[in-house]
């Protein structure tokens, strides 16, 4: 008896093993045919490599903290006066308007992220590879030329905040050292960055708002769209320039993998983005009233008439610092976007991420120290006559991405997944339940 229990339990064992050993060689022949598809369409910034994500480059929280606390800053420096010039106390309608256009720009991408499991630029490079290389390095070119005129504004920033005296423009080089350090780094990087900009973002944003609140006169900004229609329409093309955040969210967006319900979430933190800046610009007008279109760098000065500055001194400086770190690496950021479009689009393999971050970084320097003293010529071509470079790339090329065809079908992989998931489960109970089987004829034959 005891052999015939040994046995049947045996018999049991081996075929919930063989079971199991099926279900495995299937789903390893599922893996290897999905691998040979994906190769022809690398991921963002993996260029060369087998096409298919072992793990998510940037994660659900790191992305909305890098919408709620990093894209913010860097509307808080020029942004602001520029808005005032044009439409006065109107100013929260152009960029109310920036931002409703932007969202809707980040839903549509947001839906053609959840139309499939591949990533966008793995099913644009399948589609057309040529394709994909030009539109990589398109936005290599567009992330280079968008940061010009923000980095004119840095440097001039620096010098006025840092420096009692004219410095020579030598004091802002190690920005850039700082810079092509980033920049050699991959998506993995920005969303660290943004989970240590959360804090320092927070404690400084929001006291320099607590110290300039009791300054604040609110009635500044009534009444309501009491500038005229076409100078709102003029703030809001002139200031397209501090607000084409969709092409900053794109490459983020293509090392990002879209889970049901994570859209909601997403739209809310730039939502909440856009709440602080608003916030900001209420205040700033607030503060300053007429005197707003001449009052440049803002953040810097929103705070000064708090009444405890005349007994303390200027704590103050102690959180405009801090905001400036996060300034740093947002006004950074387009650079580093940039090496990550060059290595989609000619690769990373061996040195090429650091001479691309080299060549990037030396350009920029040389530019910086020769055009500073031309600020304002930048500053009206790319405010007045280069406005239209940047809906083309934030809004019109984002969109196009609805079109663009589904390689792997609608949700195939997360069903594949899942069953996967389903047959690992019922293995292991069949196994279990055989292993119980077993004891119970063996236990009754004792």
């Amino acid at each position: 008896m005891r052999r015939e229990t040994g046995r049947f339990r045996r018999r049991e064992n081996g075929r919930a093993d063989d079971m199991r050993k099926r279900q495995r060689q299937e789903r390893r022949e599922g893996k290897t045919m999905s691998a040979i598809d994906s190769t022809m369409a690398p991921p963002f910034g993996k260029i060369g490599e087998s096409g298919k994500h072992a793990a998510p480059l940037i994660v659900r929280r790191q992305l909305c903290f890098f919408l709620l606390f990093v894209l913010p800053v860097s509307k808080l420096l020029e942004a602001p006066s520029l808005l005032a010039y044009f439409s006065k106390g109107d100013l929260l309608i152009p960029a109310f308007l920036h931002y409703l256009l932007q969202t809707g720009v980040l839903i549509a991408m947001l839906c053609v992220c959840a139309r499939s499991d591949e990533p966008i630029l793995t099913r644009l490079f399948a589609f057309s590879k040529p394709l994909g290389r030009i539109l990589c390095a398109a936005f290599a070119v567009y992330f280079v030329f968008s940061d010009l005129f923000p980095l004119l504004d840095m440097e001039r920033f620096a010098d006025t905040v840092f420096f009692d005296t004219a410095p020579s423009v030598s004091a802002f080089l190690p920005f850039f050292l700082l810079s092509a350090f980033i920049c050699v780094k991959d998506e993995k990087a920005i969303g660290r960055s943004a989970d240590l900009c959360m804090p320092i973002f927070l404690f400084s944003f929001l006291g320099l708002i607590f110290m300039a609140m009791g300054e604040t006169d609110f009635t500044e900004l009534f009444p309501l769209f009491g500038t005229s229609a076409k100078a709102n329409f003029k703030g809001f093309y002139h200031s397209f320039v501090h607000f084409s955040d969709a092409a900053a969210i794109l490459p983020l967006l293509c090392a990002y993998r879209y889970e049901k319900g994570d859209g909601k979430k997403i739209v809310a933190a730039y939502a909440g983005g856009g709440g602080f800046v608003m916030l900001f610009l209420a205040v700033f007008y607030g503060v300053f009233g007429a005197l707003a279109p001449r009052e440049t760098y803002a953040f810097d000065k929103i705070a000064r008439y708090f009444s405890a500055l005349d007994v303390v001194g200027r704590v103050d400086l102690l959180l405009v610092y801090a905001i400036t770190i996060v300034s740093l690496y947002a006004y950074a950021l387009p650079l580093q976007l940039s090496v990550i479009c060059l290595c989609s689009a000619f690769g990373a393999k061996g040195k090429k991420r650091t001479i691309y971050s080299i060549c990037i970084n030396g350009a920029m320097t040389l530019f910086v120290i020769f055009c500073v003293r031309f600020y304002h010529v930048f500053y009206s071509f790319f405010t007045a006559k280069a406005f239209f470079v940047f809906p083309v790339f934030s809004v019109i090329l984002p969109l196009c991405l609805l079109f663009l065809p589904n390689t792997t079908g609608n949700g195939k992989k997360r069903k594949k997944r899942k069953e996967s998931a389903e047959a690992d489960k019922e293995a292991e109970n069949n196994g279990q339940q055989a292993t119980a089987r077993g004891k119970n004829t063996e236990a009754e034959a004792q």
